[in-house]
């Protein structure tokens, strides 16, 4: 999992989404809403096919999935979910892009403890703030709050959600990306001019899976 930083819509994608979240919350007033129908109608149009697309540039040229930075993001997820949120259906700041996998595994999952959910949200905040990496096994787990003597709340629910302890592949995909950051910096520093932008460079083009920031 990386950082995301998000970007504007399109200013015509914003009104639009903004006139739909409109109709909902007159829907949800005055108890007529159908949310999964109102996320179905909308789906296909024109503006959420923009808003999926500036989704796709913030997550980077592979398009990878803003969850587990692994498999290809495919398509819009709701952080907070719609079935249980519908006043945040069609808010900008709460559209990820996820691959099928973790959408499967998120479903409408979604803790909160104060208000606040126990999610990791990669547009929002530094996943690694919470999250830990074994170079060893290539798992991403929960980290370690020495001054409470707990691993952290919502690195435990991000990793029990999304199985992030528990998918061989995407392991496996992990502990590959380390090796080649471990590959890059090695041949750097058997170069007798160590040339920093070059390094930076090619632990960028190495990192498929955010570790950089871990």
């Amino acid at each position: 999992m990386r950082r995301i930083t998000r970007i504007a819509l399109p200013a015509p994608t914003q009104r639009a989404l903004d006139r739909r979240q409109n109709k909902v919350d007159g829907k949800l007033e005055a108890g007529t809403l159908n949310a999964e129908s109102e996320w179905k109608s909308a789906r296909k149009t024109k503006p959420l096919k923009s808003a999926l697309c500036t989704l796709k540039i913030m997550a980077g040229h592979r398009e990878r999935c803003m969850y587990c930075c692994d498999s290809h993001g495919t398509d819009i997820d709701h952080f907070w979910p719609k079935s249980g949120y519908p006043d945040r259906m069609f808010l900008w700041p709460n559209l990820l892009l996820s691959c099928t996998e973790c959408g499967r595994f998120k479903g409408n999952l979604f803790p909160v403890q104060d208000g606040l959910p126990e999610l990791v949200n990669p547009t929002a905040e530094n996943p690694w703030q919470f999250l830990d990496f074994d170079p060893e096994t290539g798992v991403v787990v929960a980290r370690y709050d020495v001054a409470a003597n707990a691993e952290n709340p919502k690195g435990v629910e991000t990793v029990r959600i999304l199985q992030l302890d528990r998918r061989e592949a995407l392991n496996d995909g992990y502990r590959k990306t380390w090796r080649r950051l471990v590959t890059a910096v090695e041949a750097a520093l058997q170069q007798q001019s160590l040339d920093v932008g070059n390094l930076v460079s090619a632990l960028r083009d190495a990192d498929d899976h955010g570790l950089l920031g871990w």
